[in-house]
């Protein structure tokens, strides 16, 4: 058996395992990373990427189809079409772009890449199985970034016409019909997806509200946009199973009701987990934070010089998150004093129209605390793109006036995230965000009037 030795052993290639091995290469440390699959995990390869690339692609067939009978604009086109393979075809190459990519960030890095499956034998050495041999690696310090996979319901395993959000986004083409069982972020993105690209979708979820993690305010637009895609939501419903013909899906209403739903396609969209079996981790004596991998504030686990990054860690299972994490982790290795204590993670939800959300919200907020709100109708720049629905919405203390949460709804916010973060992480007041210049005309305009009104200056009442 051959035998390697290392300073940094990383086990997965995600976001948050290839930015810590690159980080690591970078200060000089002596660094391997495994991953059986391609290099980028589940967001590069299955997961963010191409479903943002699908999403994209729905939505400027939405736009064209819109365009040939709606002429507010002056414009008119002759028939559209779309076709699918192109797009994936399309989805493929931005993936492969951006694996290249991260293959030669580790090369520069000078970080050696084994493609194969880790087990680790002890919190010191790992083997691991590539397609010619097995080889056996030993390691000062090991860092798990195994990432997560699809909640596989009991009542409805994958197979035939039921299908994960791995599967959905390389569908050969767009079905007539689907049913989604779930409607958090990811079943709401690709069911609102494919209903721009003509299926019939039926979006069943067991709460009360899709998007349940949200509050009502921010979702209710994207419910009635999907409604106006054609859209079908069931609320307080759960999948019992498939029926004998294998088209039929069995749903159990809170009332006691029975339902029976047909589709071509069921995407099971019940969340993720950690993947946590098959590397050896019993192998390890690792506490456990409920089904995750418990940390400390430099991620590291119960065990000496073993470290977890990433989607094992637990919510939010963000790739932003895996990726400052993995930054940390390499840092912390090489000597520096590096902790993971981030005031806030923004979360952006990429339905129509598009949420964000950083911070807390009004309910989460201390007693007190004021909000103040601008809506989208009165931006300029939202109105000349033809979108007016949504808002922006500051949460600050009634006191001090420090900002604590900023909410916004409408087409294009995911690109205000950032500006929001750093507002909060720079602990700023409303009158920073008031008396901050705001290009005209943007979307953040409408921060800055948000701010301006809980300031008592508002421009527009």
């Amino acid at each position: 058996m051959t035998r390697l030795t290392c300073e940094v052993l990383v086990i997965g290639a995600g976001p948050g395992g290839y930015v810590c091995a690159i980080r690591a290469g970078q200060l000089g440390l002596d660094t391997i990373i495994v991953e059986k699959d391609s290099l980028g995990g589940t967001c590069l390869n299955v997961g963010c990427i191409p479903s943002k690339a699908l999403i994209h692609a729905a939505e400027e067939y939405r736009r064209a189809a819109d365009v040939s009978t709606v002429t507010e604009t002056g414009l008119t086109v002759g028939e559209v079409a779309i076709d699918l393979a192109r797009t994936m075809s399309w989805k493929d190459g931005i993936v492969r772009r951006l694996n290249g990519g991260v293959a030669a960030l580790l090369r520069r890095a000078k970080v050696r890449v084994l493609n194969g499956s880790a087990r680790l034998l002890d919190g010191k050495s790992c083997a691991v199985a590539t397609a010619s041999k097995t080889l056996e690696i030993s390691a000062e310090h090991i860092v798990i970034a195994t990432g997560s996979e699809p909640v596989e319901l009991a009542q409805l395993p994958f197979g035939g016409r039921v299908v994960s959000s791995t599967e959905i986004v390389s569908l050969k083409a767009i079905p007539r019909s689907m049913v989604v069982i779930g409607a958090g972020y990811i079943g709401v993105e690709l069911g609102m997806a494919y209903a721009k690209l003509g299926t019939s979708v039926t979006l069943l979820e067991a709460a009360p509200q899709l998007l349940s993690n949200y509050d009502p305010e921010l979702v209710r637009p994207v419910a009635s946009r999907f409604s106006e895609l054609g859209g079908k939501l069931i609320l307080g419903g759960s999948a019992e199973g498939m029926g004998p013909d294998e088209r039929t899906l069995q749903v159990r209403m809170s009332s006691g009701e029975q339902i029976a739903l047909e589709a071509d396609v069921f995407l099971v969209s019940a969340g993720r987990k950690a993947r946590l079996d098959g590397f050896g981790l019993n192998q390890l004596d690792l506490m456990r934070a409920g089904s995750y991998l418990a940390i400390d504030e430099q991620c590291r686990t119960s065990m000496r010089h073993v470290w977890a990054v990433g989607d094992v860690t637990g919510e939010p299972m963000l790739a932003h998150r895996a990726m400052a994490q993995g930054k940390v982790v390499a840092e912390a290795i090489a000597g520096s004093k590096r902790r993971f204590e981030p005031t806030c993670i923004p979360a952006v939800c990429y339905a129509d129209p598009e949420i964000v959300t950083v911070g807390l919200n009004p309910s989460e907020a201390p007693a007190g605390s004021k909000t103040a709100k601008f809506p989208f109708a009165a931006n300029g720049r939202s109105l000349t793109s033809g979108s007016e629905t949504g808002f922006i919405r500051i949460v600050y203390g009634e006191v001090d006036h420090r900002v604590l949460g900023i909410q916004a709804v409408g087409n294009g916010v995911a690109e205000l995230s950032a500006a929001f973060a750093l507002c909060i992480e720079m602990r700023c007041r409303i009158e920073d965000v008031a008396l901050t210049i705001h290009a005209h005309p943007t979307l953040g305009e409408a921060f800055q009037e948000a701010a301006l009104l809980a300031s008592g200056d508002g421009l527009h009442g």
